[in-house]
């Protein structure tokens, strides 16, 4: 049974409690036939002590979503899901505001599947470039 996007998204907040997910505030707010994305505030949080976004939580934004996204499409009676690769170029600073992170699967195998993961601001201008492979693994 296929999913609502309310239901979907429903569900991915619900697996961000009591994890990074949490501590970070990532919330997962569209998703469509092929794409989820998730937002991040931008706070001292998140902040490296210069007061900018951190590139650590930016890539952990970012394999957040890729991660789900793989998870989304996922037998997961029978598999889980693991990042085994993550780059991120750093494009633009973010000082406050908020980050979007929408994960777009380009690669779907039977054992690995590869994600373009966008970072944008408030502007819609690219923060971070970033991809995720991950594996596909019987439980």
């Amino acid at each position: 049974m296929k999913l609502s996007k309310e239901q979907l998204l429903r569900h991915a907040n619900s697996v961000c409690k009591d994890n990074l997910m949490e501590t970070l505030h990532i919330e997962f707010i569209d998703a469509g036939e092929d794409f989820i994305t998730a937002r991040m505030p931008v706070n001292k949080r998140v902040h490296q002590p210069d007061g900018m976004l951190h590139g650590g939580a930016t890539a952990a934004l970012a394999e957040t979503v890729g991660s789900f996204a793989a998870h989304i499409f996922l037998d997961t009676d029978n598999y889980f899901v693991r990042g085994i690769d993550i780059s991120a170029q750093h494009i633009k600073s973010v000082k406050e505001g908020f980050v979007y992170a929408k994960a777009i699967c380009i690669h779907s195998g039977r054992t690995t599947q590869v994600f373009d993961i966008k970072v944008t601001n408030d502007n819609k201008e690219l923060v971070s470039l970033c991809k995720l492979t991950t594996i596909t693994l019987p439980k």
